[in-house]
């Protein structure tokens, strides 16, 4: 391989091991304003897309000693989306696009040190944003101490309720 082609592979397998996400899509046919306004959506997620060559993907890949990879069609032309951060926001925004375009799909992916095929993609899609995964883990870590303060209050108000009927039976007499 040229010294060029070596430089590039090293600058794929920086940009896969650094990002906490990576998904591969296809692209063929779309216009150079709709991959433009892709992109732009992409980075309002903290997201990068980059055409780059499929064998190039593939030594990097091997240099990064990634299994199953292979799994993936890098065939006809492929875009590598890279990023940091909530995975969910930018399937979201390729499922979206996916929708509107049908020439955007995605082909796989990489997260975690395991390869994603195209439903597993499409299942990120479809999970709620970070904050909102937050927000309902913190309501189930709450819930324990917030039936017990119900319960106990439950049981401190039933006394009181039955203190008050006397009060009120003695009154009465």
């Amino acid at each position: 391989m040229r010294n060029e082609k070596h430089f590039l592979v090293k600058q794929i397998s920086d940009m896969i091991g650094n990002a906490d996400y990576v998904y591969f899509i296809s692209f063929a046919g779309l216009t150079v304003k709709d991959f433009s306004e892709l992109r732009n959506q992409l980075a309002a997620q903290n997201a990068v897309c980059h055409v780059l060559k499929n064998t190039l993907i593939k030594k990097a890949g091997e240099a990064l000693k990634i299994e199953g990879l292979e799994t993936i069609d890098f065939t006809q032309g492929t875009a590598l989306v890279a990023g940091k951060g909530d995975c969910s926001a930018a399937a979201k925004v390729l499922a979206e696009f996916g929708k509107k375009n049908d020439k955007v799909a995605a082909k796989g992916g990489y997260m975690d040190g395991a390869v994603l095929s195209p439903a597993e993609v499409g299942s990120l899609a479809e999970l709620p944003s970070k904050p909102v995964l937050q927000a309902m883990l913190l309501g189930v870590l709450q819930a324990p101490s917030r039936n017990l303060v119900t319960v106990l209050n439950a049981k401190a108000a039933s006394i009181l309720n039955v203190l008050n009927a006397y009060k009120e039976k003695v009154e009465k007499q």
